[in-house]
């Protein structure tokens, strides 16, 4: 038997987001908690004549006139949204990557799907003008890896780095994996999280086909709808949510200010279907009790949870049915997807850092489009309005594709 390891603290010290709901922590933060109607949706060519013709896309950001266009050329844009996120993250914790160690630097990103735009894009190319016309760089900007890679590059980090793809956990995954690498002293700071960018008529017809995606056509801002009586499949979004982690002693030996602590880390596979979750809920109800074992706390310490709640009708019943078997009923919990769009590979990542800042300000988010509640969801959905509470201990859960599960433990800083 494996010996089990010693309880570990990973203390979040910076936050970076870009989202629909908006550019930068603060306005995602803002948005997601004061906003009743969800502003990043709208209609896209791309994705013209098909059932799901909407998604969320990140507005009012130029990543030219971030980056530089020249910077710009040389990532996709999954890879343009992780680097501003990390710019963001980096500012946040009052690090300056002119003066530190880069080798005791870790990058971990998540993403499900890379920039398969471009992979789309390329193929337009070659199949109306021929293989000549296909872009050189089609490999190196549309790897998983490429986030973080870019990341790297942007920073100067020489420290261990690589992308995580686990569908829809895959920003989950990487913060677990970059909480690991700090308890195994294998680096002093991770900046980890999850990029996704997927504006892909060729995904989106699949997710059709599927029956996963909400096809409310009439009215796309009221389409995410999670535990919702009437919702009918989740609505795509792009965006990236980058945390710096690091190692509790070396925050304390910088002065930095913790924000929270991510204390506990689970990682489960339902090995049951491509894309449908175990019916019983025992592969998230696993990665939950992982998580909660390895951060020492019990179902009355959990005030809070921002759940996968993606709105579609099997998995927000799964998920839900499951927190109430483990946690009970006394949490709050929070979907915050209707905001965001169900950002895949990036979801994680975006919906950890709202745990912070739920932790930070003792408010839970609602659950914007929740009109009328399932009967069958035997939990508490904060919904209306956020709702000031007092909690110390909260908890991300992620669900992905293939059954892939993923849970953390967080607690106030």
């Amino acid at each position: 038997m494996t010996a089990r390891q010693q309880p570990f603290s990973a203390a979040v010290t910076g936050l970076g987001m870009v989202t629909a709901a908006g550019v930068g922590a603060k306005a995602t933060w803002h948005s997601v908690t004061e906003d009743r109607v969800p502003g990043g949706v709208s209609r896209q060519d791309e994705l013209a004549d098909l059932p799901c013709d909407f998604m969320y896309t990140v507005r009012d950001l130029d990543p030219g006139a971030v980056l530089g266009v020249a910077t710009q050329r040389l990532m996709d844009r999954f890879s343009q949204l992780a680097v501003i996120a990390a710019r963001e993250a980096v500012a946040d914790a009052g690090l300056e990557p002119e003066t530190w160690d880069s080798s005791r630097i870790a990058v971990v990103i998540g993403s499900a799907h890379g920039g398969l735009p471009f992979y789309d894009q390329q193929h337009a190319a070659m199949t109306q003008r021929g293989a000549r016309r296909v872009s050189p760089k089609l490999a190196p900007l549309t790897v998983v890896n490429g986030a973080a890679s870019s990341v790297c590059m942007d920073l100067g980090v020489h420290g261990p780095s690589f992308g995580v793809a686990t569908a829809c956990s895959s920003g989950t995954v990487a913060l677990g994996t970059a909480h690991q690498l700090l308890r195994a002293g294998v680096c002093d700071i991770a900046i980890a999280g999850g990029a996704e960018s997927t504006v892909s008529r060729l995904l989106i017809a699949s997710a059709c086909q599927m029956k996963a995606v909400s096809t409310r056509r009439e009215d796309p801002a009221a389409a995410c709808r999670p535990f919702d009586a009437e919702r009918d499949g989740f609505v795509v979004g792009e965006g990236a949510g980058l945390l710096v982690l690091e190692r509790p002693e070396h925050a304390r030996a910088r002065g930095a200010t913790v924000r929270a602590h991510v204390c506990g880390y689970g990682a489960s596979s339902d090995a049951y279907a491509p894309v449908a979750p175990d019916p019983d809920g025992k592969g998230i109800e696993r990665a939950l009790r992982t998580a909660m074992a390895d951060a020492e706390v019990t179902a009355g310490d959990v005030g809070y949870v921002n759940a996968h709640g993606t709105s579609t009708v099997v998995n927000d019943l799964v998920e839900a049915t499951v927190l109430e078997r483990v946690l009970g009923s006394h949490p709050l919990v929070t979907s915050t997807k209707a905001m965001t769009g169900h950002t895949l590979g990036a979801a994680g990542g975006i919906e950890t850092a709202l745990t912070v800042l739920a932790l930070e300000h003792q408010l839970a988010p609602p659950t914007a489009n929740l009109e009328v509640p399932d009967p069958r969801i035997p939990i508490e959905i904060v919904r209306e309005q956020a709702r000031p509470a007092a909690f110390h201990c909260a908890v991300k859960t992620s669900l992905g594709f293939g059954g892939h599960n993923a849970a953390l433990v967080l607690t106030r800083g």
